[in-house]
Formats: structure tokens, sequence, C-alpha cells
């Protein structure tokens, strides 16, 4: 499948954006700008089921492979840089041999959901639909009004059914044996996805990882300064 993409600047740097499940490209509506700043032509898609991008006919066409097999289709081999966030972040991790940046960033990546009673549930994503734009603020206070007008609408746009693709995900190792190239992890303050045990595994395992502190799920979003401040180095 053939993602919708949007793009910034004009350098001859390219780097890639992956958004989260329930968003799309404007999650980065800043991210993407600050990045063309800096000389990057910078490339965000809309996941299947989200933003501007096809839906699939089922939560069959919902898996994280089936997400990876749409950015390599989609995105151009050999970037400078690629960035996901979440659900985009197990898509990278899965992608990112195919497509071969130079250096990868996961923000907060979804690379384990815990299964069983208490693990991973469809139907609390599923009920955002019902979220209203005081629930959002509540949920995140630190973002701005701009974020909070998108975030309603791309959740109105978006496939619930990518929610129930995931369950078969739940309780899978999804961990990365090792970077695939060099490779930052970012991480909320605390991680819900994190945990210090696996960031103990994950910087063993060759990972760097960096903590934006005070910063919540959507790091980059909460506090964009100190999301390209994670970046030093790396960008």
């Amino acid at each position: 499948m053939r993602l919708h993409t949007t793009t910034w600047g004009s350098g001859d740097r390219i780097a890639l954006l992956i958004h989260g499940i329930m968003s799309d490209h404007r999650t980065w509506r800043r991210v993407g700008p600050a990045l063309a700043a800096r000389g990057y032509r910078v490339v965000a898609v809309d996941l299947r089921g989200h933003g501007a991008s096809r839906r699939a006919t089922g939560p069959e066409g919902y898996t994280p492979e089936d997400y990876a097999d749409d950015v390599v289709e989609t995105l151009p081999v050999g970037a400078e840089l690629a960035i996901g966030h979440s659900l985009g972040g197990l898509t990278l991790a899965l992608a990112v041999e195919r497509l071969a940046p130079r250096r990868a960033v996961y923000s907060d990546p979804a690379w384990h959901l815990p299964a069983g009673p208490g693990g991973y549930r469809p139907e609390l994503f599923t009920q955002s639909k019902f979220l209203t734009r005081e629930h959002l603020r509540e949920f995140n206070p630190r973002w701005e009004e701009e974020d909070l007008d998108i975030e309603i609408e791309t959740i109105r746009l978006w496939d619930e059914r990518t929610a129930h693709g995931l369950v078969g995900f739940a309780g899978r190792d999804a961990w990365p044996v090792e970077p695939v190239v060099p490779s930052l992890v970012t991480l909320a303050d605390p991680s819900m996805l994190v945990s210090p045990e696996s960031e103990q595994m994950l910087k063993e395992r060759g990972f760097e990882l960096r903590t934006v502190v005070g910063a919540g799920h959507t790091i980059h979003r909460d506090d964009l300064d100190g999301f390209m401040t994670a970046l030093d180095g790396w960008i």
C-alpha cells in the first residue's frame, strides 16, 4: 500500500517521520519544520488506517508487519535519519533493515505490549472516538492548542480497527536484538512502554537511551525543545 506523505524543506539530507497509533503526519507539525531548518528534506507518512492513507479491509490488515511493508513501499531507501514514535517506532524497527537509514531514532517505542489480564486492550483506544477537547486537555496539559484541535481531527479520521489489529501482537517479544543502524531511543519520563529493566537490556544490546525529563508519551508534543535537544549528535 502506497501511503500518503507530507514533505517539509528541500535539503540534500532526507529525514523520515513515522507517527503513532490514532495520529497522522500532523503530529510532526513542529518537528518537520525544525528539521527542515537544519537542512533536511523531511518526509512524513500517514500509516494505513490513519490520516489520508487508505484503509485495510479488516483488522487482519493492520499488523505491525503490514505497517512496515507499507513504509518500505512508500519511503526512500538510504535516508540520513528515520524517526518513529510509539507504533511508528515498532514499524521502523521492523522496516529499518530494508529502509537502511544512516541513523534511527525510536521515540518511546511500542516494542512490547503486555498480554493477559491487565494487558493490551484495544477498547481503551477505540473509546477515544468519544473524547472531547476537554478530555484531551486533561490528558495532555502541555500540548499547544493547535495540537488539541489536530488530535480531535485525526481521531475522527482514524480507523479504529487498527487497535484490534494489534491484539495478536500483544505478548510477543519484539525487542530488537541489536541496532541495525546506529540507534537512539528517546523516552518519556516515566515511559509506560519501556521499563527500567528494559532500558538496561536495550543499553546492553547497543542502543543509546535518553530520557526527556517531565515529558509524556508523545514527547515531541509535550516538550519540543527537550525532544530536539535529545537529538543532539544525531541530527
